[in-house]
């Protein structure tokens, strides 16, 4: 069976991130891939200028159009942008319960331009949480979130996905990219135990998106999977080979994408 999969996030024009990097995941993983967009960010691979959030009455009906109508296997939560879309989308989390949520937990941009309005921290916390099966936050994203400073070992990274795990979501994996070192070090939190997914480092320059991509591919890849460590050591795997690709791609001046069809072309 092919299954289906829903992204709700923003867009990007420079194709990189957001709602296109997703769109792009999901088809190189084989599945079929619907959309609710809930901003319209302005830009490229040298940054983001200006956001404009779409109306949440507007998102509402996006997400009563796609789940009214298909059957969807998991979905996907990316950029939300302002409490508005936040309460929106976990009103629709609740009203439909699709079997597997992923939610990306999108703060500010890899180059520092804030995508979630600050007081909307706290709704996400509280409402969207609890109705999903993992959030991946990064080591910035995680420390926001639990208004702590940012982790400086793995120690204190596990200790801060134990603090989000508690505050509702199934499963948290802590990403440890932002970490010097040879390795990226993630952590997967889970009610039963910790399990360390490492990856080494890799020195290439198309990174935007990467975040967008790794959290696609996993919801891509839980309606196929047993369990959570088999589904993201595999969404880890297609990302390594995404960013090792990147160096063939020539897309913009600045931090280029990564190459979702790099087994095709």
């Amino acid at each position: 069976m092919i299954f289906n999969v829903l992204t709700i996030s923003g867009s990007d024009p420079s194709g990189g991130a957001g709602i296109q990097a997703d769109l792009k995941t999901l088809s190189a993983l084989g599945v079929y891939s619907a959309t609710a967009i809930t901003a319209l960010t302005i830009q490229n691979t040298q940054g983001v200028v200006a956001m404009y959030p779409v109306a949440a009455s507007i998102v509402a009906s996006q997400l009563d159009a796609v789940f009214s109508d298909l059957r969807i296997d998991a979905v996907k939560i990316g950029m939300l942008a302002n409490v508005e879309n936040v309460l929106a989308v976990a009103y629709a989390i609740e009203r439909y319960r699709p079997a597997h949520v992923v939610l990306d937990t999108v703060i500010r941009s890899s180059s520092g331009y804030v995508l979630l309005e600050p007081n909307a921290l706290a709704v996400l916390r509280e409402r969207l949480f609890p109705l999903t099966n993992i959030i991946t936050p990064n080591l910035y994203e995680a420390a926001v979130l639990l208004d702590q400073p940012l982790a400086a070992d793995e120690v204190q990274m596990t200790r801060q996905g134990d603090a989000l795990h508690a505050l509702g979501a199934q499963a948290v994996l802590i990403k440890g990219g932002h970490f010097l070192g040879s390795c990226s070090p993630d952590w997967l939190i889970e009610k039963d135990g910790h399990t360390r997914l490492s990856s080494p480092r890799l020195r290439v320059t198309g990174t935007h998106g990467t975040g967008c991509t790794l959290s696609a591919a996993i919801a891509a890849l839980r309606p196929q999977k047993r369990d959570w460590i088999n589904t993201v050591s595999d969404a880890k795997t297609y990302l390594n080979q995404a960013l090792l690709h990147s160096t063939r791609l020539s897309v913009g001046l600045g931090t280029g994408p990564l190459h979702h069809f790099h087994t095709w072309w």
